[in-house]
């Protein structure tokens, strides 16, 4: 009699697994090959960023001579998604070694109260879930897409753009706080640094600032001017340095009425580069899917998963507020205004997410298969 059910685990090729903890002093290398009862351990601390990669590999390969595999052994490097971003994975992948980048909220952890918590143990402990994933227990980590060098450099235009932005009004706050304090409620506006030059700002009682009041509102209209002169150049670069096929995308969003260049760009170049199988993945990846926990008898509503890239997330919820108000026939909206009818704000903050992942859906099915968001209208040419 045949066994219904063969489950044979022994792989037929011979796999190296190699995980990295890195660290600014130094990483942990971890290496396995499934023949030994533990992982192998090594410290690397040179102090420059090649010549420790070059140790690293150098480990690699005298781990792999001395447990006897031969040099077309497959070699697989994990090591988690963090400040060091991707160019250990495309250095390592140009020197011929698959490389996975995980994430490490998705690495299974012991649950007591006090753990043991070292660079070595999480080292091993990446190496030995690194084995389970490559021998099919696809739910010991969750893989991270590395994009390409330059999809990753334009998100620098976006990214600086919005730190200049979030500069610039807290210098104002900043100005418009240290003028109360001196009874002063004049607005901060255009003409406040030349006010200033003439005396123009007063206290309370009409009474001149204190002088080094003054000076230091000098220094803030100086800072506030360098910034505003960077967003403005920053914006000029921007949309004549994306590649054509990125300023099409980004003319196409901006078609639809509720959408502007500021938004579709940020969209673009943040969430779109991307290749998406279907609307599971888009919402996915974007943290705007329920994260529901149903044990027992206990249910309980977590909310949303918030996974993925939250400059998106909450991006695609302002943009959700502006399509209601610019698309008012839209299913979307409709669906919003049957949900919410009578509703107390705090329904409607909750229904706005669920219209952020049905916006971003329609969204890319716009841009994939040129699918008009149903009930939707286009900009006026």
């Amino acid at each position: 009699m045949q066994p219904t059910l063969v489950k044979d685990f022994t792989r037929d090729e011979a796999i190296l697994a190699v995980s990295l903890e890195l660290a600014k002093g130094s990483w942990k290398v971890a290496l396995y090959d499934g023949r030994r009862e533990q992982p192998a351990v090594h410290t690397v601390a040179h102090p420059q960023a090649a010549g420790r990669l070059a140790e690293a590999m150098r480990v690699v390969e005298e781990r792999k001579h001395a447990w006897g595999l031969g040099p077309a052994t497959r070699v697989v490097v994990i090591y988690e998604a963090g400040q060091d971003g991707f160019w250990v994975a495309r250095a390592l992948t140009g020197q011929g070694y698959e490389v996975q980048v995980v994430d490490p909220a998705s690495i299974p952890v012991a649950r007591r109260a006090r753990r043991a918590k070292t660079d070595r143990l999480d080292a091993l402990r990446l190496v030995l879930s690194l084995w389970a994933w490559l021998g099919g227990e696809r739910d010991r980590l969750r893989v991270v897409r590395v994009p390409k060098l330059e999809d990753e450099a334009r998100r620098h235009w976006v990214r600086e753009r919005g730190e200049l932005q979030k500069e610039i009004g807290q210098h104002r706050d900043r100005m418009r706080k240290l003028l109360r304090t001196v009874g002063c409620w004049d607005e901060v506006d255009g003409e406040f640094e030349r006010r200033l030059r003439q005396g123009a700002v007063v206290c309370y009682d009409d009474g001149a600032l204190p002088a080094e009041l003054r000076v230091r509102l000098a220094r803030e209209c100086e800072r506030l001017a360098l910034a505003q002169r960077q967003l403005a150049a920053l914006e000029a670069e921007l949309h004549q340095a994306l590649p054509a096929p990125v300023q099409q995308c980004i003319a196409r969003l901006m078609q639809l009425k509720g959408v502007g260049r500021v938004g579709a760009t940020r969209l673009q170049l943040e969430l779109f580069w991307r290749e998406f199988d279907n609307r599971r993945q888009v919402g996915a990846c974007v943290g705007l899917v329920p994260q529901p926990y149903n044990t027992g008898e206990s249910r309980v509503d977590q909310g949303i998963s918030k996974q993925g890239n939250r400059r998106v997330r909450a991006l695609l919820v302002e943009m959700s507020w502006l399509w209601l108000r610019y698309q008012p026939d839209s299913a979307l909206t409709r669906w919003f205004m049957r949900r919410t009818q009578g509703g107390q704000k705090r329904g409607k903050r909750i229904a706005i997410v669920a219209v952020a992942r049905k916006l971003v859906i329609a969204l890319w099915r716009y841009l994939k298969d040129g699918v008009l968001p149903e009930g939707a209208v286009l900009k006026a040419v």
